[in-house]
Formats: structure tokens, sequence, C-alpha cells
């Protein structure tokens, strides 16, 4: 049979099977035995067997296209979601397609639903921060559209959403700089509006408060996850009357600008000045120093979300309800020290 086009015929007919018993296996359904799907898989293995992508839609009235709507202006983040996605993709036979979008634009919630029916996908996952809007998750559900959402809380029912629970993890990090010593400690927030700025800030502040550490306005300054904004709140930190000892930034990006803009007032991080982040970026390990910060498990969070997604679209409604939730973890290297 090396000469000619295996079909699932073929596989069946080897298998002594029929071609909707070899379909479940391709689609990896529960409804085959162990024995009998093992023993498929090798006859589909040793034929070198691929279905034909076509047929295979039209058989099971799916498109197997997934897609994923974003906009993230860290690239680093999205190639390692894309990492993710396209290794469950893979194993189910499924193929991705991809959508930037602008969060701001008063058109986002269409859009995203044309994307999704246009392209015939069999449903989205919908990154952060445009994962944040319950309004266009609304649209995607009263459209029947199967979508799931990454997140940083519990915004939706389980179904539908992978959590990274940062507020557990900035809490982590608090208790981290609190051990080194430090109890002046200045802290850049996100953008206002967004769950995510306030998860982690709350996992700031409540650390704090349990040390006894009293926070004041001076010590906490609003950022927008830029290196710009980074340097001007470090800045505004430095200036008051009792500058911090350390400086914890919501996300990477700030703590690089907090880090240029401690150098140019020419102090030492971290000798006179430790500096924390948030993401694990690629930039954090190439700075000098580099960074201490907060690794979220993006990959495992995208493949877990796209192994969520496929449980929905094949109906397997136990294994789609499962709650899943991740917390980040500290990792230190050389911008930060005890005093």
């Amino acid at each position: 049979m090396k000469n000619q086009k295996i079909t699932i015929t073929d596989v069946a007919r080897l298998a002594g099977v029929s071609k909707r018993t070899v379909s479940r296996v391709i689609n990896k359904s529960s409804k085959v035995g162990k024995t009998t799907r093992l023993r498929i898989q090798k006859i589909i293995d040793e034929l070198n067997y691929s279905p034909n992508t076509q047929a295979r839609g039209l058989a099971a009235r799916r498109s197997y296209l997934l897609g994923m709507v974003y906009d993230n202006p860290d690239a680093f983040y999205v190639e390692e979601v894309q990492r993710g996605v396209i290794s469950i993709c893979r194993e189910f036979g499924y193929e991705l397609v991809v959508h930037p979008c602008d969060m701001n634009s008063d058109s986002l919630i269409n859009e995203a639903a044309n994307f999704v029916t246009r392209s015939k996908l069999d449903g989205v996952l919908i990154l952060p921060p445009i994962s944040e809007n319950d309004e266009l998750a609304a649209a995607l559900r009263n459209a029947h559209l199967n979508y799931v959402r990454l997140a940083s809380v519990a915004l939706d029912t389980p179904d539908h959403v992978v959590i990274s629970n940062e507020r557990a993890a900035v809490s982590e990090m608090t208790e981290y700089l609190i051990g080194l010593g430090h109890t002046r400690i200045g802290y850049i927030a996100g953008p206002k509006g967004m769950k995510s700025t306030r998860e982690r800030r709350e996992g700031f502040c409540d650390t704090m408060r349990k040390h006894g550490i009293e926070l004041t306005d001076s010590m906490i300054s609003r950022g927008a996850y830029t290196f710009e904004s980074g340097m001007i709140c470090t800045r505004e930190l430095l200036a008051g009357s009792t500058p911090p000892t350390a400086i914890f930034a919501s996300n990477d990006e700030m703590a690089v600008g907090a880090i240029n803009a401690a150098q140019a007032l020419g102090l030492n991080v971290p000798d006179d000045l430790s500096v924390v982040g948030f993401d694990d970026s690629i930039l954090a390990s190439r700075i000098i120093p580099r960074l201490t910060t907060i690794r979220r498990p993006v990959r495992e969070m995208a493949r877990l979300a796209t192994a969520k997604l496929i449980a929905t679209i094949d109906g397997r409604d136990s294994d789609a309800r499962v709650g899943i939730s991740l917390v980040p973890s500290l990792v230190t290297r050389d911008s930060t020290k005890s005093i």
C-alpha cells in the first residue's frame, strides 16, 4: 500500500472496525476502549495515515479551526501562548487562526464575533487584557460560540476560563522583599480599570498590612505597563522625603524602566535600591542586573485553555468544567539584595 493514498477505509479494514470508530480515535473521543484505540493507532502510525482535513471537517460538521483574539504589545507573551495552543492543536488535529484587535475600539465586540463566524471557527481563545471584557464574552455566549478566557481572576464559569492566581504570586514576592529587610517598598501599579491591576495591587497591599507596614500614597504610583511609565513612576517614588529601598513594578517593562531611572539618578541596583517585576519576559533575564520577577505559566495556561476549549467542542462537559487555577512562581535573580 506504500504506493497509493491511504484512506480511512483502509485503516478500518485492517483494524477490523468501522470507519466511525477510526474517526473517533483520530478525534480523541473517549467512546473507544483502550485496547481498540491502541490497535487502531498502531495501524495509523504504521501506515503513516493522515486524514483529509476537509473531509474530516465535513463528516464531523466542524472546521477544525481555533481562533485566538488578543491585544497585547508583548510579542514574547503572544508567542509563548501560541506555542502552548499549537502543541494541543497538533495533538487533536486543529489549526490556529490568529486575530489581533484593539481593545479600546468601539467595534471590538462585533469585530471579534464576526471573526469567529466569518472564519467558521469551532472555538476561540481570548487573551488578556481583552479577556476581561465581559460584554465580549456575553456576546459570544449568546451567539452559541465556544470560547475560553485566560485571566487573573474567576470572571466566568469554569468551562470558560483558565486562571493565573496573580494575587497569590504578588503576595509571595512581597513576602520575599520583606524577608530581605525591606519595609519601605514602593509599588508601581498597572492601568486603572483592569482586573489584573486590582489583583496585583491588592496582593501587595494585603501582605504589607499583614506585616503591620503602613502604606502611604507616596509609596504607590500608577503606571501604564510601559517602560516609559516605569521610569516616570520611579522618579516620583524616589523624590519623596523617605524614598523606598525597594520598588515592586507590576510588570517587567515598568521594572526595566525603574532600573533605568534609578541608574540615571546615580543609584546602584541592587546596592542602593532593589527592583522586582512581574511576567518573566525575555527582558528580565537580559537586562543588567538580571531582574527578580514572577514567572507566569503562560504556555501551560494556553495548553490547558486549548484542551478545555476542545473538550467543550467535543461535548466532554465534565472535562471542560474542571476548574483550573495556576499560581505563578517567584524567580530570584540579581536585582534584589537584603538590607
